[in-house]
């Protein structure tokens, strides 16, 4: 990236970068779309804090799942600016007095986007999460080839899982821990929190829209309960769409909470370029929910690494809106 000197820009300017960056930031994902993010603009900077009212306390006690979505957040941030022609500094937990505080991002130099930033950044409304199984097309490798360096820019690894045997694994241990899940008064009370029922104007959590009725892949992959008891969820197309995909696994080699926000950029930069091929993404995360089955899974599944993501990436036919709280509920401008 050519990034020159830094440019004279009026205030006029920069305010309008840096609230078209949290406009681009509020459309990330983040588990059940609890959108834990809250920002602030003030003296030229945006600060991009961790929401702990809106972090699951059960399923999530460390805050790991937070913070990934709060990373996918400041990927598109940055994008924002750099579509916009600004280099975007960053400071990535800068002040360990202040543990809500996750990133500062200031206006940098000049830095003329290039077509793949332009890319990345048209995708950043128009990704949706996918619920359900994938089409028989297959995943192009060259595309899961790019995919895995997407993720490498960021300081993230992944993996797509090649063994039968090993995909097999990761399916057998989503539905064991979403079965104990499923058994756990406190637990299921959490996720029920972010489902809505049909006709909700709630916007966060996930819609009774977004998620089929009943899920079959081969091999089976668990999905969330969303409904618990509730004939909620549309009725997906099962025959037409019951491939799992691609299976990978996104890696970091330690488990910081650094770690976790490069996690969640490079998973938002993966899903971006992903999408801007057709790709979408269904997200696993129930066994990491549980101590010691991301354990195993890290010993024996992933060579040692952290794993912070199990996905499916494939193609599907399902267009299904999302939903995102206004940016005058998390923005404060000073």
């Amino acid at each position: 990236m050519n990034v020159h000197p830094a440019r004279s820009t009026t205030p006029e300017e920069a305010a309008f970068a840096l609230r078209a960056a949290v406009e681009a930031a509020v459309q990330a994902p983040s588990v059940h779309n609890t959108q834990p993010w809250a920002f602030t603009i003030e003296g030229g900077e945006i600060r991009l804090d961790a929401d702990s009212g809106r972090r699951l306390r059960v399923g999530d006690p460390a805050g790991r799942e937070l913070l990934i979505s709060c990373g996918a957040a400041l990927l598109n941030a940055r994008l924002a600016l750099l579509e916009l022609g600004y280099e975007p500094r960053v400071r990535v937990l800068p002040d360990p007095d202040r543990p809500a505080l996750l990133a500062t991002i200031r206006i940098g130099g000049e830095a003329p986007p290039d077509e793949h930033t332009r890319l990345l950044h048209a995708q950043i409304e128009r990704r949706r999460t996918h619920r359900a199984g994938f089409t028989d097309l297959p995943v192009p490798e060259r595309l899961v080839e790019a995919l895995v360096a997407q993720a490498s820019a960021e300081g993230a690894r992944l993996t797509p899982v090649r063994s039968e045997a090993a995909v097999r694994v990761l399916a057998a241990l989503t539905g064991a821990a979403q079965d104990v899940q499923s058994q756990d008064r406190v637990f299921g009370l959490e996720v029920a929190r972010w489902a809505r029922p049909p006709g909700s104007p709630r916007g966060d959590g996930v819609p009774a829209q977004a998620y089929p009725r009943e899920v079959r892949t081969d091999p089976p992959f668990a999905q969330r309960d969303y409904a618990r008891g509730h004939s909620w969820g549309h009725a997906a197309d099962q025959f037409a769409a019951t491939s799992a995909g691609v299976v990978a696994v996104l890696t970091t080699s330690g488990d910081s909470r650094e770690e976790w926000l490069a996690a969640g950029q490079a998973l938002q930069r993966v899903l971006l370029h992903a999408f801007a091929y057709g790709i979408s993404a269904a997200f696993h995360s129930q066994a990491l929910e549980m101590f010691h089955l991301r354990e195993f899974l890290r010993q024996e599944i992933c060579s040692g690494e952290y794993p912070q993501m199990i996905m499916r990436l494939g193609f599907t036919f399902d267009d299904t809106p999302g939903v995102r709280r206004p940016v005058s509920e998390v923005l404060e401008e000073r």
